[in-house]
């Protein structure tokens, strides 16, 4: 594979494939030094951004976590990746396809044109990671990817479950809206590290954090896989599930989340489900001064994507 050394992989780069070692403090920050572009021709994944936060019942600022989520992954961007001992943007074309525009206060307008983009991503073949954003995103998202795969089995990493009986679709009620939609199949979704008080009277399955810890890994795995068996799955990671003192960064933290360890071990082994589309919600970047939330999501996507990867051989050059 030939390599134009300009030192900016995102602008640069002359394939969609492999990585070009950069210094983290320098060049164009697009997600995983990927090419910034609108072009979908031969790309497996693009990764978009909502930078939304009008709907969240707490603190603000996850309308900067794209920018700040894109900026982290140069701390990522080295090539191969540990401990998977290969490079997955080898075996998958990955793109930044950049940000859902909306003007400020206009939330029908950034559902209207999150939709909109996001199926026109899906329709050109290619997968779709998005960055928000409030958990509200992820209601045009998985709109879009109801319309090209059918009702869909939701896999949910958070520490509240959204299903709140609400006329007034936010962050908190859009599972409720979902469901009442057709958008997902309750009975084929299930909601991991919950601990907040929501009433069970529906189908998800609802794995509160005391499971998680009481039962283990394989065991977490092995019930999301029976849950959502024979489904196309929606993969919805809410920073809110990890235990803030490793993610403070945050609008509604709650205690007694789930560990690093309990979430990458999970990830890295979510290869049986089929994954059809992914977001990375509710990382607020101003509670954080150290950027570490931000880089435990984009470490989350990029497990997500070689957990991906290792299906595949990797493409020749």
């Amino acid at each position: 594979m030939s390599r134009v050394h300009c030192g900016d992989q995102a602008f640069d780069y002359d394939s969609l494939l492999g990585t070009e070692t950069e210094m983290p403090f320098s060049g164009a920050r697009s997600f995983m030094r990927r090419r910034l572009t609108r072009n979908l021709a031969g790309v497996d994944y693009a990764v978009m951004g909502i930078p939304y936060d009008l709907s969240t019942s707490g603190r603000p600022g996850t309308r900067l976590a794209p920018e700040a989520v894109r900026r982290a992954t140069s701390q990522l961007s080295w090539g191969e990746v540990w401990p998977w001992n290969f490079d997955p943007f080898d075996r998958l074309a990955v793109i930044d396809y950049g940000d859902v525009f909306y003007q400020r206060g206009q939330p029908q307008e950034m559902l209207r044109n999150a939709h909109a983009q996001a199926l026109h991503v899906l329709k050109s073949g290619a997968r779709l990671i998005t960055i928000g954003g409030d958990h509200l995103i992820s209601y045009p998202l998985l709109k879009a990817h109801a319309e090209v795969h059918g009702p869909l089995a939701l896999i949910q990493f958070d520490a509240h479950r959204d299903t709140a009986k609400s006329d007034f679709l936010d962050h908190g009620s859009f599972v409720r809206f979902a469901m009442n939609e057709g958008l997902i199949d309750p009975a084929k979704s299930i909601q991991i590290g919950v601990r907040t008080h929501y009433d069970l009277d529906d189908p998800i399955t609802v794995l509160h954090r005391p499971w998680v810890r009481q039962n283990g890994v394989p065991a977490l795995v092995a019930e999301i896989e029976r849950v959502t068996a024979g489904m196309p799955c929606y993969l919805t990671f809410d920073i809110d599930c990890v235990d803030p003192a490793y993610a403070p960064g945050t609008g509604t933290p709650v205690v007694d989340g789930l560990t690093p360890a309990e979430v990458f071990d999970t990830i890295r082994v979510l290869t049986k489900p089929a994954i059809v589309g992914m977001d990375l919600v509710e990382v607020s970047p101003p509670y954080d001064p150290t950027e570490v939330t931000s880089l435990f999501g984009a470490s989350v996507i990029l497990e997500h994507l070689c957990a991906r990867a290792s299906l595949l051989p990797p493409k020749p050059a």
